[in-house]
């Protein structure tokens, strides 16, 4: 008769050989279902156009009007450039200052697919803007009259050179609409890093930022095309 010891030896080693085979079988198994990612590296290029700032020009005090030129990177990461024109001619009706201007502006930066399921015909959004834009603003007032002496002093200018540096946080959602017609939404913070408002310092529109400050919120609706 075997041993006891030598039982239960023989019992622990046939366990090992089981788990062992088992483990190889599953990892064989897996290596048999996992399907690799075949696509190609670039997967496409979408332009697209915004309504919102092209609204905002036409019926509005100011706007801008822009479009974007977006990379498409295995349905993962999107590299982008936006390019736009905004302007403004607008008169406070208590101060009867008009403040004019019409500048170019750009911005550089990336956007992540969130979406598990990358391939998606739906993409969620997040990502990041720097943004720069150049100009020059007319400022014209009647004149401020002192109350003492009862004189007007003309205020304003002509060719007033700005300049300002700012960075976006950007949400946002595309949706396939049909074939390679898309259309998609964003929500945008902005933050200046760096600018000059000229030398009155009264700079009331910032082409592409918006409204002078040091930060404000914005909004985006495309109808984006890809190709």
């Amino acid at each position: 008769m075997m041993p006891r010891k030598s039982i239960y030896a023989y019992i622990l080693s046939l366990t090992i050989s089981l788990l062992s085979v088992s483990q190889n079988a599953v990892a064989q198994y897996r290596k048999v279902i996992e399907v690799p990612d075949t696509l190609p590296f670039c997967r496409g290029i979408a332009v697209s156009a915004d309504l919102v700032g092209a609204g905002m020009a036409v019926l509005g005090n100011y706007g801008q009007y822009e479009g974007a030129v977006r990379v498409n990177l295995r349905d993962r990461y999107f590299p982008i450039v936006e390019v736009g024109f905004g302007k403004t001619d607008y008169t406070d009706d208590v101060t009867g200052m008009r403040y004019k201007t019409r500048a170019p502006y750009g911005r550089l930066g990336i956007d992540f697919n969130l979406m598990k399921n990358k391939h998606d015909i739906y993409r969620l959004y997040g990502g990041m803007r720097y943004a720069y834009t150049s100009w020059k603003f007319d400022l014209e007032h009647s004149g401020v009259t002192d109350p003492v002496w009862g004189e007007t002093a003309e205020y304003g200018g002509k060719d007033i050179k700005c300049h300002y540096h700012w960075v976006e946080a950007v949400f946002g959602v595309d949706a396939t609409i049909w074939g390679p017609l898309h259309l998609g939404w964003s929500v945008r913070y902005r933050q200046r890093i760096s600018f000059d408002n000229g030398e009155l310092g009264n700079s009331w529109y910032v082409p592409g930022y918006g409204k002078n400050g040091n930060s404000c919120l914005g909004g985006t609706f495309n109808i984006i095309l890809e190709i």
